[in-house]
């Protein structure tokens, strides 16, 4: 069966390393975006340079109509997903809850929630055996914020990767008996640029003091966690939340 993987909000950081990794690794990828394009065509030029195969599809993973687009497009041009990373996700700027308006809710929402339903949800028609697929595995990936709420910053962030956690363990137990694995991982303070959409650039040098390992983590870090759930070595795991963090 070819291997054929789908990280959505891959042309950057976690998302791009991820990509970059499961090239290395057999698979044929599509490196997902939502507006950079050159920074999306430059990962896929990278994959092919070093040998491997890989396309970038445009998609809004928050529109239902979009999702479904980006998997045929994968169908037709890769082939049917065995591998699916909900990586694509994003955070507004710090900011307490009295601050907070329903436009701000229903984007986070709509892109960290929303956007991992209707992702899971095409790959589920693809993997499941009862569907007549040969089976896969799907990473949500989550964060720390689901554990120490964010306050002062992005409580709404965290509890939207909350309830991605309770999807992953959901979707699990649904799914298990139709070959296909569910889980999620979860990272702590990661260089990304993700800090600088919530205002501060440079957060990681403030909180890494909070890390037992006491520094931030790098994407490759967690790319090689993301690949280890996906492959035959996690076989036996499924609903289980990985956490990333550099000790917490």
């Amino acid at each position: 069966m070819n291997k054929v993987a789908l990280v959505t909000g891959a042309s950057r950081g976690i998302g791009a390393a991820t990509v970059r990794l499961a090239a290395e690794r057999g698979y044929a990828v599509c490196v997902n975006y939502l507006r950079n394009r050159a920074a999306a065509d430059a990962v896929v030029k990278e994959i092919e340079k070093a040998g491997g195969k890989a396309i970038a599809v445009a998609a809004d993973v928050s529109s239902e109509l979009d999702v479904a687009k980006l998997f045929e497009t994968v169908d037709k041009q890769l082939g049917r997903v065995t591998a699916l990373v909900n990586n694509a996700g994003m955070l507004e700027k710090q900011s307490r809850l009295e601050n907070m308006d329903a436009g701000r809710l229903e984007r986070v929402f709509a892109a960290n929630v929303f956007g991992s339903f209707f992702c899971a949800r095409e790959a589920v028609k693809r993997m499941s055996t009862k569907h007549g697929g040969a089976g896969g595995a799907i990473v949500n990936i989550s964060s720390v914020a689901s554990w120490i709420g964010a306050p002062g910053e992005y409580i709404d962030y965290a509890a939207a990767k909350a309830a991605v956690e309770t999807m992953t363990v959901g979707l699990a137990k649904e799914v298990g008996e139709e070959g296909i694995r569910v889980n999620a991982v979860r990272p702590s303070y990661i260089y990304t640029d993700i800090h600088a959409s919530g205002g501060e650039p440079n957060r990681v040098e403030r909180v890494k003091a909070f890390v037992a390992m006491k520094r931030g983590g790098a994407p490759e870090e967690v790319a090689r966690a993301i690949l280890w759930v996906l492959s035959d070595e996690a076989s036996f795991t499924t609903g289980a939340i990985l956490d990333v963090t550099g000790g917490r």
